[in-house]
């Protein structure tokens, strides 16, 4: 009789969506459900392909402009947060608003909002580019200096070293802006700033449990689409361990190839990506190999994030408030 070995799937935990996506995306189908499509959302609602689609289907319009949004249309921020002005303009036309800003991207506003009001000069570690890092600018009186890297810091040009405070994306990799905390704190030791503990509990949650499913895996697979750097950073932490890594947006994705020699296949998801397609992906190896799957022992999360008055009421009153 020949023994048939199998191949071993293990599934990070914690994986997939946050208490910020599920928040935003509930938002958008409570908003059709009750107004009745089409709902507009200002930029994507979350950073994932299957997302975006299957609410496009329920009704949903995404738009990158609120000049591109009808009179009177239900509108809903993305869960990266907006700018001031993006608000305003949303307000000056009088366009209902339900904000799917994520709370932990609120309270980094909030943070850089009390730091300029103290006359600090304010730095922000982010992407540039980023939906969240634009918004975080546009929220800042006085503007921001946005840095990245240790490189960026040390080519840095300020009014006053004494007088500087620092916020940071929330979807960072906590390795990487704790080189930046500390190139900051090195060539302005005044600085003053929230510290890592404020990048989102998410995103730290799911880098470690990607760090300690590395140990254990010959090939790593992150659920998540592209413009996810969240989704991204847990690629790169997989190849920074030596595993053959890779970022796909479902089960078409996969390459036979990548599972030659292969006996054990780890599996996470970005913060935006829904478990529905993490479980496909798990039945598309199952059919390319009989697979065992169990779930990684790690970190049960409970947070949760209330919706907005404005759903919340018209669930109770039938009544919306703009």
């Amino acid at each position: 009789k020949i023994l048939i070995e199998k191949m071993k799937i293990i599934l990070a935990q914690p994986r997939g969506f946050c208490a910020g996506v599920d928040r935003a995306i509930d938002i958008v189908e409570e908003a059709l459900k009750i107004y009745g499509p089409p709902v507009y959302v200002r930029h994507e609602i979350v950073h994932n392909k299957r997302v975006v689609e299957d609410l496009k289907e329920k009704g949903a319009v995404f738009v990158e402009e609120i000049k591109k949004i009808p009179n009177g249309a239900v509108t809903v921020f993305s869960a990266h947060g907006v700018s001031r002005k993006v608000e305003d303009d949303a307000k000056l036309r009088k366009l209902p608003i339900l904000d799917a800003t994520c709370p932990l991207v609120l309270k980094v506003h909030n943070q850089g909002i009390k730091y300029a009001k103290r006359d600090y000069e304010i730095i922000l570690i982010g992407h540039e580019g980023h939906p969240e890092v634009e918004g975080t600018q546009g929220r800042i009186p006085g503007g921001v200096h946005l840095v990245s890297t240790k490189e960026d810091v040390r080519k840095l040009k300020v009014k006053n070293k004494n007088k500087l405070a620092y916020v940071t994306q929330t979807t960072l990799g906590v390795d990487d802006t704790k080189d930046v905390i500390n190139e900051l704190e090195t060539r302005f030791p005044k600085i003053i700033g929230p510290g890592v503990e404020d990048i989102c509990y998410a995103t730290t949650n799911r880098q470690e449990a990607v760090r300690d499913l590395a140990k254990h895996v010959d090939l790593l697979l992150v659920v998540g689409s592209q413009n996810s750097s969240n989704s991204k950073r847990l690629e790169e932490i997989g190849r920074e361990k030596n595993v053959p890594s890779y970022l796909i947006d479902g089960p078409t994705d996969i390459n036979k190839k990548w599972l030659t020699n292969v006996k054990i296949v780890g599996i996470t998801a970005g913060a935006s990506a829904p478990e529905a397609v993490v479980m496909e992906v798990v039945d598309k190896l199952k059919k390319i190999e009989k697979s065992n799957v169990k779930v990684m022992d790690g970190i049960k999360e409970k947070v949760e994030f209330k919706l907005p008055a404005g759903i919340r009421y018209k669930k109770s009153k039938k009544e919306l408030i703009a």
